[in-house]
């Protein structure tokens, strides 16, 4: 195993300041109030989120509510869920939201481009952990290279409860899961069957259905009530999500939890791949990649000036320090945009290309 350092650091100094209600940090001007005007119409902010940010995006809305008078973000505004959900709902179902933000950066390009969107821009991102019931035996001493077994052993005990695990048709984070599994296999095991072959049925590369002996399929946004409830001995999901629920968690190897970019992590994802049911119904090859979290407003969003407004707080060293708070996420900052030109004005100077390891996934 070849040893990894981390990729993405943003050092955020934060020097409070409010005038007029524009904020200054750290010299950088909060630029929301010169295009609150045109917001007039309709002064209610809509959100299509992936089920990961429940926490991080409804406080970056109440925050720009706070600076910008006369605009309102209501839950009932705000719906998080799988990302491949979201992206059905706006292909397919007439949803509109001003922000739609998606947790593979991966999906824009290939599913809402060119029709529903025209660029997104990288904001965070995070890494998968195995969240665990620390009561249990199994888990005593679990650490990044023996965690898996720990796993195995743990779900395989008589009377234990079952790994959770997401669908990887409507949830970015149900591939992925399978992708940690089979990395783990490749640099902690005997090679990528050996802790996904036990858990999961279907050959690597193929179609992967958990094993209903040992797995059981929930929706990723109850991974902290399934694990304080006993429902599950165990779930692979995002680190951000350990963290804001107060859980226990095990960092994984940064190959292994997707949170490398470098040349070996580039080849180990290279060699894996699973399937997908897609939105035809025919299935769909996907490959591991970094996770970067992505946002975009939707070209029918009913008021991308809105929309705008919150990316650009997002894009802030405002908003990454919310983003930061606890290390729950990484914040990439300035945001990483397939196309900065094509931009609105008001984000172009928050964001830069992409590095040059990203682009080929988009293609």
């Amino acid at each position: 195993m070849v040893a990894t350092t981390p990729v993405w650091v943003v050092v955020v100094i934060v020097v409070a300041a409010g005038v007029g209600g524009i904020g200054f940090y750290a010299g950088y001007e909060y630029r929301g109030a010169a295009v609150t005007s045109s917001a007039a119409a309709n002064n209610t902010l809509s959100i299509l989120g992936a089920g990961t940010l429940t926490f991080t995006f409804p406080e970056l809305a109440s925050e720009l509510v706070n600076q910008t008078p006369g605009i309102s973000a209501p839950a009932a505004a705000q719906d998080y869920e799988g990302s491949l959900d979201i992206t059905t709902a706006i292909t397919s179902l007439a949803g509109t939201a001003d922000v739609a933000a998606l947790a593979d950066f991966r999906l824009a390009p290939q599913l809402l481009y060119p029709k529903f969107a025209s660029w997104e821009v990288v904001f965070a991102q995070t890494q998968e952990v195995l969240i665990y019931n620390s009561s249990l035996p199994a888990f005593s001493g679990v650490n990044e290279s023996n965690w898996g077994a720990d796993l195995v052993a743990d779900v395989q005990t008589p009377g234990n409860a079952p790994l959770g695990i997401w669908n990887a048709s409507t949830d970015p984070n149900g591939y992925n899961e399978i992708f940690s599994l089979m990395l783990q296999g490749s640099l902690y095991g005997s090679g990528i069957s050996n802790y996904y072959g036990t858990l999961y049925n279907g050959a690597p590369g193929a179609y992967a259905e958990g094993n209903p002996s040992y797995t059981v399929l929930e929706h990723e946004s109850q991974a902290a009530s399934l694990i304080k409830t006993g429902v599950c001995s165990a779930v692979i999901t995002y680190k951000a999500v350990a963290i804001q629920n107060h859980l226990p968690y095990v960092l994984l190897n940064p190959i292994v939890g997707l949170g490398a970019n470098n040349s070996t992590a580039l080849a180990d994802y290279a060699a894996l791949s699973t399937q997908i049911i897609g939105s035809t119904g025919s299935l769909q090859k996907v490959v591991p990649a970094p996770i970067l979290f992505a946002a975009t407003i939707p070209l029918n969003a009913p008021n991308a000036a809105l929309g705008a407004l919150f990316l650009h707080l997002l894009l802030s060293p405002q908003g990454s320090a919310i983003l930061a708070q606890d290390n729950a996420w990484t914040p990439v900052f300035p945001g990483w945009s397939d196309d900065p030109s094509a931009l609105p004005g008001l984000l172009q100077p928050d964001v830069t290309g992409l590095p040059s390891w990203a682009s080929p996934f988009l293609s």
